[in-house]
């Protein structure tokens, strides 16, 4: 009954290059999941099988057999689907209810702590990854008022927000207590002019 999950990309595509990275980081949480990457041009007879049409795309095989289909760059949705399916695969739980209410409860402080939240890899002082660093260098450049969280320092946090959020990489971005993404939607959000909108400023000292 063991999940596979084939991710048919292009070199090309810099979406696919994110997505692998996605892949990566839920291998790493569900063990008990195989994921497979296929160059959908490099196999056209498998692509035109399963009418692979843009990258990436992703196909989810249970007993051999297609269970669900997931088209576009969709790091919540992929995540959801292999969570769903990945369930029916992973060895029972055990009566662990009260802990992930206490660590969601925890979360959701967390990231209502201020109005602009970061979730990043080090400090804004000393960021650990350079996701990390392009995000801090966006704000910057929009004088957005935020505070941080070190996911590093705390790997209950690092690997239960992941979860709750339902997207497995880092930097993330909360506004309000909603997430707003990582780097590539933040990116987006800056080329739009929506990011000005979304986010809060800081004060600057000649407007006080």
């Amino acid at each position: 009954r063991s999940l596979v999950v084939v991710h048919f990309w292009a070199p090309w595509a810099p979406q696919c290059a994110q997505m692998n990275e996605v892949m990566a980081a839920l291998a790493r949480e569900h063990s008990q999941v195989t994921f497979v990457q296929l160059e959908a041009e490099a196999v056209p007879e498998v692509s035109e099988k399963y009418g692979i049409s843009s990258v990436p795309t992703f196909l989810f095989f249970k007993n051999s057999q297609k269970v669900d289909r997931l088209d576009g760059a969709h790091a919540p949705e992929l995540t959801q689907k292999v969570q769903r399916h990945a369930a029916g695969t992973a060895p029972a739980p055990g009566s662990g209810g009260s802990a992930k209410e206490e660590l969601h409860a925890r979360l959701k402080k967390l990231i209502n702590a201020a109005p602009c939240m970061l979730f990043m890899k080090g400090s804004p002082k000393e960021p650990r990854c350079g996701f990390s660093r392009q995000m801090l260098e966006i704000l910057s450049r929009h004088g957005v008022a935020f505070s941080s969280f070190d996911v590093f320092s705390d790997e209950e946090v690092r690997q239960g927000l992941k979860s709750f959020s339902s997207w497995p990489t880092y930097p993330q971005l909360y506004v309000a207590g909603e997430l707003i993404g990582g780097l590539d939607i933040v990116k987006e959000l800056e080329a739009s002019g929506e990011l000005d909108t979304i986010c809060p400023k800081a004060q600057k000292l000649e407007d006080r």
